[in-house]
């Protein structure tokens, strides 16, 4: 299995927009964080986690090539603003996206070209699903299992596939969804700042999740620029934690 982590931001991105602060005026490109994306590649399969209004930028950074499905972890704009940019994707075929009850109504509310009997040409050939924690999936022969975390008082949905666990905007999980992360072999969770936030963790928090479900490696995002540097936070993490950054690829077990 291979992860590109596309974007590691948070919602403003970084550096955020007129702040002179050393992260925002960084000259390392790994301070340099788009609104958070992955790309899952198994075997043959290829899945997009989130679909934020970065999403063209990040993709001309990567090879072209087919998205078997879109795996949504929420309605909110950082995550689902590029939606209409997966339409060269469609050259491939219709698109399959995969999210909970919330996020398909917003989207239908806030895209409505896309639901219509006649559709607009060029508009992407979307089929959304509609998933529940804990109900697994598959998209192109790969299980995916939704898992339910709590983004403030939000309920949103997390993903594991295989012996990988991609969580983010989490504040709180319930046990359920630690029992279904135990035994991950990497895990990629948001770790915002260390200063206490309503509705995400802090480092410290994605850490102490990190040792609670014993993952192997673990990788932090959705970062803002209250961080820190990349050079400076990531040397001070324990051993197997990391601060992702835009561009990164990692292998890991299936």
């Amino acid at each position: 299995m291979k992860v590109t982590f596309l974007g590691t931001g948070t919602s403003t991105g970084v550096p955020e927009i007129g702040c002179p602060c050393a992260v925002c005026t960084s000259d390392d490109p790994r301070d340099h964080r788009l609104r958070v994306s992955a790309l899952v590649e198994v075997g043959d399969a290829r899945i997009l986690i989130d679909c934020g209004p970065d999403f063209r930028e990040q993709m001309l950074r990567v090879p072209f090539d087919h998205i078997d499905g879109v795996l949504l972890t929420h309605e909110h704009y950082d995550h689902t603003g590029g939606i209409d940019d997966l339409r060269p994707f469609c050259r491939f075929g219709d698109i399959d996206i995969f999210a909970d009850d919330l996020t398909c109504t917003h989207l239908r509310e806030r895209l409505p070209y896309f639901f219509r009997e006649v559709l607009y040409p060029g508009v992407p050939r979307l089929n959304f699903h509609t998933i529940e924690p804990l109900s697994p999936v598959s998209v192109r022969g790969v299980e995916v299992m939704p898992l339910q975390i709590m983004h403030g008082k939000l309920p949103i949905l997390g993903y594991r596939i295989g012996r990988l666990g991609f969580v983010t905007d989490m504040l709180t999980a319930p046990e359920a969804t630690l029992q279904a992360l135990q035994g991950v072999d990497t895990l990629i969770i948001n770790g915002l700042r260390p200063k206490p936030h309503g509705s995400h963790q802090t480092i410290e928090d994605a850490i102490a999740v990190a040792h609670r479900v014993g993952a192997r490696e673990t990788y932090l995002i959705h970062m803002s620029h209250h961080a820190g540097l990349h050079a400076v936070t990531d040397a001070q993490l324990p051993p197997h934690i990391h601060l992702a950054y835009d561009g990164l690829v990692i292998e890991c077990k299936d």
